[in-house]
């Protein structure tokens, strides 16, 4: 939708990148292009005009007809009214002036109005349609908020002032992870898909384990344990070499345009630990040893081509000898980074710094890639807007020229509009004032509310830095006593948006507006719920009879979540792709199956091998707070790790006991097994206990997914006292696994004794 107003905005401030703009004006020098709404200038182009030309000439004259209802003609030198030139390297016959084209390189522009003429001058690329987006933005007031909110200011007559504006952008490459094609050439953004033929975790693509592994192991990562299919590849392997630059000529005849093909590491880890590929890296101080060596070797088949490769994770530290060729492109990533403050002055990201150091001296040809939203909860608040400004800006003065900015792509997230809107603005001027930015994006996004926003962005980001938290990528919306989701925070939140909701209540664009940019808060409050359990902030009360039951203003809070979710299309709640009735279901599951009635709720329980403070700080009364765990290992399970898991809950009092209930979790892609078996067993002293109820895994340990498993026995009854548990761990991942031979877990939640 075209939001068209009557009146029109004030131009951003715009600070310039590599030629300072000299702007003046004076009122008897302004040059008309529309008068009353006719035309009072002509567009002139190159008899040799470049497509990208053609269509800035084409995109400016539907933008002028659009603000003032004139349409302008396309044609030669007007005979009288003024001139607007558009041309650009290589196609500038009629330029009207001397340009340094060869400064304007790919994209950079230049914008000259001389009260006769306006030229929009561009480089080699995409320059002269930058230019006109950057005249209409900066000096006629248009703006482009999200692909379907444009505001486009409305005058019968638009004069111009003497304007002399050169801009080129300090990063050549500037992805946003943005998929609109108009907003993205709006934005003066790149699109990867239209360089890369094939793009990242290339490893199983160029030699699939389902093809080759049953016939050819060794052509897979070596481990302590055997060859592994679903880790890496033996890159010391001539077979595999063969095999990958074959499959990667045939991608490359199918796509003959496509310049930058990736050859990299799976998304995984464990790399091949062979003699070969281990002396490799040895040698080289990092796995980056063995994949440089087999990527250089790559790259020598392709000469004419870019081939691309990942610095991540486990091979992020550059080699400390080999270099890259000229032809291969280094994809450095952040992804184990702080997001709470900026990485050139966070202690916890100075292994990242050493890595960005070591590799701008090994090659220039770098590829940023950079994480800016919270994937594993993409509706939930995530406060990093702040590091935005410096991150780009250390990457910029690090010599880094090709940037992609990770958000959410086609998924929604948290300010998915502003957090897009600011990317774009820095990627083109790393050093923009993003005050000014965010605050024109506000207003114009959603009107008499953006005060409380701003309020509440503001607060938020504060609190994250007065509590000294980190921020992950992959974190979740947690209740704490400190920090930006404390209950203090989340109660100053509510009363912001509810004064925002007010401010536009009888503007239904704005509104809506507004309640999307409610629902991170709305998830939090349901998410925090779910771990509080009871209480005030939780999902549970008592009622009479001691039964617990669902307080109806979190059931209101969870309905309401899900409908507005459906009203205003958020599609996915997370990377995997949960759909709101997916949640909805899932969190039907946990209210059903929590807080039931049983021998073993809220009793005292004792572990013998503590449990990792990673999950639910290591609390053994997980067991036994009738808060179950679902499909999400992070909520309400306790793990174990490569030791057993043996509990015994004190019942206070010799009772008859029938039935013990214990769940258990599969996920072999976080390295999480159901127990190789579960022993049962009652006691009337604590010391002696029997009889001894073994139950057995329930689904093989090879099966993917996530899987939460009861193991049930029935003692059928007896009287005791204490009921203790053991589940015997597995201790290491087995031999097929990426991880073999590296310790596993076992994920306990909810013992039901009745």
């Amino acid at each position: 939708m075209a939001v068209r107003l009557n009146h029109v905005l004030l131009p951003l401030s715009l600070s310039l990148l590599i030629v300072t703009a000299a702007y003046t004006q004076t009122r008897d020098a302004r040059l008309t292009l529309t008068k009353n709404g006719r035309a009072a200038a002509t567009i002139v182009l190159a008899s040799n005009a470049s497509a990208n030309d053609r269509k800035a000439a084409a995109e400016l004259r539907r933008y002028i007809r659009a603000v003032s209802g004139a349409t302008l003609p396309i044609g030669s030198v007007p005979k009288s009214g003024a001139m607007i030139w558009i041309g650009s390297t290589g196609h500038a016959e009629g330029c009207p002036r001397e340009l340094d084209w060869a400064g304007l390189e790919d994209d950079g522009f230049n914008i000259k109005a001389d009260g006769r003429n306006l030229i929009i001058a561009g480089g080699r690329e995409k320059g002269s349609l930058y230019g006109v987006y950057t005249f209409l933005e900066s000096y006629l007031g248009c703006r482009k908020f999200s692909p379907t909110v444009e505001v486009i200011p409305r005058a019968k007559t638009i004069s111009v002032p003497r304007m002399d504006d050169t801009q080129v952008p300090r990063f050549k490459f500037r992805d946003a992870h943005f998929i609109d094609s108009s907003y993205v050439a709006w934005h003066k953004l790149d699109n990867h898909r239209d360089l890369f033929g094939l793009y990242v975790h290339t490893f199983a693509l160029l030699v699939p384990p389902g093809t080759y592994f049953k016939d050819h192991p060794e052509y897979f990562t070596k481990l302590a344990a055997g060859r592994v299919p679903d880790a890496q590849l033996c890159l010391s392997n001539p077979d595999v070499f063969r095999i990958a630059v074959e499959r990667l000529r045939d991608q490359m005849n199918a796509e003959p345009g496509k310049t930058h093909w990736s050859v990299s590491q799976n998304d995984t880890f464990s790399p091949c630990e062979c003699d070969a590929c281990r002396a490799i890296d040895s040698a080289e101080g990092s796995p980056s040893g063995s994949l440089l060596t087999f990527v250089n070797k790559v790259a020598e088949q392709f000469p004419d081509k870019i081939i691309s490769t990942l610095a991540y994770q486990y091979t992020r530290s550059a080699p400390k000898r080999i270099r890259p060729r000229e032809n291969v492109n280094i994809m450095l990533c952040s992804i184990e980074c702080n997001r709470s403050r900026p990485l050139e002055s966070d202690s916890l990201s100075a292994s990242f710094r050493k890595d960005v150091e070591t590799w701008t001296s090994l090659t220039k040809n770098i590829y940023l890639w950079d994480y800016v939203v919270q994937f594993r909860n993409l509706i939930s608040p995530f406060p990093n807007l702040r590091v935005l400004q410096p991150n780009l800006q250390y990457f910029a003065n690090n010599g880094i020229t090709h940037i992609f900015e990770q958000g959410a792509g086609s998924m929604p997230n948290e300010f998915k509009e502003l957090r897009t809107y600011l990317i774009a603005k820095l990627l083109w001027n790393p050093d923009v004032n993003v005050d000014s930015v965010m605050n024109d994006f506000l207003n114009g996004y959603y009107g008499k509310a953006a005060p409380f926003l701003r309020q509440y962005i503001d607060t938020m980001h504060d609190s994250l830095a007065g509590s000294g938290k980190e921020l992950g990528i992959y974190g979740f919306p947690l209740p704490m006593n400190q920090g930006y989701l404390s209950s203090s925070c989340m109660d100053l939140y509510s009363v912001l948006f509810a004064k925002a909701e007010l401010a536009v209540q009888k503007n239904p664009e704005f509104l809506k507006r507004v309640q999307t940019a409610l629902l991170p808060l709305q998830f939090a409050a349901l998410e925090q719920a779910k771990l509080t359990g009871t209480g005030s902030r939780g999902f549970f009360e008592q009622a009479p009879g001691d039964n617990w039951v669902v307080r109806p203003e979190m059931r209101e809070l969870l309905d309401l979540f899900i409908a507005r979710c459906k009203a205003f299309n958020i599609t996915a709640l997370n990377e995997q792709g949960m759909t709101p009735e997916q949640y909805l279901t899932a969190t039907e599951r946990y209210l059903q199956t929590s807080m039931k009635k049983n021998l073993g709720l809220f009793k005292s329980i004792n572990v013998t091998f503590p449990a990792s403070k990673k999950y639910h700080e290591g609390d053994e009364s997980a067991l036994t707070d009738g808060l179950r765990g679902l499909d999400d290992y992070h909520l309400n399970w306790i793990g174990f790790h490569g030791v057993d898991m043996e509990a015994t809950i004190d019942l206070g009092t010799p009772t008859v006991v029938r039935t013990m209930e214990a769940g258990f979790l599969q996920d072999i892609n976080a390295w999480i097994f159901l127990p190789e078996r579960v022993e049962i067993s009652v006691s009337d002293d604590g010391r002696t206990f029997n009889p001894k109820v073994q139950v057995m895994k329930a689904i093989p340990q090879n099966r993917r997914g996530v899987w939460s498993v009861p193991y049930t026995a029935d003692f059928g009854p007896v009287e005791a006292r204490y009921v203790r548990i053991k589940a015997v761990n597995m201790k290491s991942c087995p031999g097929w696994h990426k991880g073999a031979g590296q310790p596993c877990w076992i994920f306990a939640d909810e013992i039901i004794i009745e």
